[in-house]
C-alpha cells in the first residue's frame, strides 16, 4: 500500500490567455511546491478545476508532473460521472506515470445514486484501475455521501486503500478513521482542521491551502509528527484562517489570486469561473498579509 502520510498540495492548473493550459508556468510552479517538504502531489482535485479540463489537457499535466515526481506521490482525480470514463481515464493517467488515483461518485443522476449502486461504481473502478484508488467525499460539490458505513466496505478491496474528507466535520473524520481501520488511510481536505484530523487518526491532508502556504503546511505535518505540538498549533493558526478566508471563502480565484501575489502564476480560473474582482483581491490581500505569507511560506 502506498504510504499517503503527510501534505499534498492540490495543485492549480494554470491557463495562458489564450484560454490552453500553460505548462511553462505549470512547471515553474511545481518546482516551488516540490521544493518543499510535501509528500505528494495531486494533478485534477478540485482546486485544479478537473471538471473543467479534456482528457488531453489532464494527460499534458500528468506527463509534465511524472516528470519532476521523483520519490513522490503522484495522485490524479479521475472521477466522472460513467463507470466506464472512469475506468478509461484512469488506465490513461495510469500509464503516463500516476501513482494513484483520486475518485469521486458521480453525481447528476443523484436519486439513482444509492449505496448500493456508488459501492457498485467503485468496485468496478478498483477492479479496473491499474494504479490503487482513493474515494474523495466532497459533499459541497458532489451530493452523493460516502458514509462510514460504505467506506468501511468499500476499503476491503485491496486496490482502495485511502479516502479524502472534504467534508469540514471532524466527527465524521473520527467515523471514517474508525471504519478504514487498517485498511485504508484518511485524509483531510480542510486546511482548517488537519492539526485537530491528525489528532483524530488521519494521516495527513491533500489541501487546498498547502497550494499557497506550501511550507507552512508541511512545518505543521512535521512538527505533529515529532511531537512538537506547540509548534504545530502555531502553524495551524497561521494555515486556517487562510483556508476559510483564501480557500473556502474565495475559492478558486481567491487561491490564483493568493498566487500571483506571491510570484507564482495564477492567473484566471477557466469560463465559467470568473477571476477575483476587486473586493475579493482586498480579501486575499488581507489574508496574505494577516499570515505574514511570502512566496516560500
Amino acid at each position: 500500500m502506498i504510504n499517503l502520510a503527510g501534505v499534498h498540495p492540490p495543485v492549480t492548473t494554470p491557463f495562458a490567455e489564450d484560454g490552453g493550459v500553460a505548462l511553462e508556468a505549470y512547471d515553474a510552479n511545481l518546482r516551488e511546491w516540490l521544493s518543499h517538504h510535501v509528500a505528494g502531489i495531486v494533478v485534477a482535485g478540485s482546486t485544479g478545476e478537473a471538471p473543467l479540463l479534456s482528457r488531453r489537457e489532464l494527460g499534458a499535466l500528468v506527463e509534465a508532473t511524472a516528470a519532476r515526481i521523483g520519490d513522490r506521490t503522484l495522485t490524479v482525480g479521475t472521477g466522472a460521472e460513467s463507470t466506464r470514463e472512469v475506468v478509461a481515464v484512469t488506465r490513461e493517467v495510469a500509464a503516463l506515470g500516476a501513482h494513484a488515483v483520486l475518485v469521486r461518485s458521480p453525481s447528476y443522476y443523484l436519486k439513482a445514486m444509492q449505496p448500493g449502486v456508488v459501492r457498485d461504481h467503485f468496485l468496478a473502478v478498483a477492479d479496473a484501475s491499474p494504479v490503487p484508488v482513493i474515494l474523495y467525499h466532497i459533499p459541497q460539490f458532489v451530493p452523493v455521501h460516502l458514509t462510514p458505513d460504505l467506506v468501511g466496505r468499500l476499503v476491503e478491496h485491496p486496490n482502495i486503500i485511502g479516502i479524502k474528507d472534504s467534508s469540514g466535520d471532524l466527527r465524521n473524520l473520527g467515523a471514517l478513521v474508525e471504519a478504514c481501520g487498517r485498511n485504508a488511510q484518511v485524509l483531510v481536505g480542510s486546511g482548517a482542521l488537519l492539526y485537530a484530523a491528525l489528532e483524530a487518526g488521519a494521516v495527513g491532508g491533500i489541501l487546498g491551502v498547502a497550494v499557497i502556504a506550501t511550507r507552512s503546511s508541511c512545518a505543521l505535518y512535521d512538527a505533529w509528527r515529532e511531537g512538537d505540538h506547540a509548534r504545530a498549533g502555531a502553524m495551524q493558526e497561521r494555515i486556517g484562517p487562510l483556508h476559510k478566508t483564501v480557500v473556502a471563502g474565495s475559492g478558486i480565484a481567491g487561491v490564483k489570486a493568493a498566487l500571483d501575489r506571491l510570484g507564482l502564476y495564477g492567473g484566471s480560473p477557466r469560463s465559467p469561473l470568473q477571476p477575483a474582482d476587486a473586493a475579493k483581491l482586498a480579501v486575499v490581500d488581507g489574508a496574505l498579509e494577516a499570515a505574514a505569507l511570502g512566496v516560500s511560506a
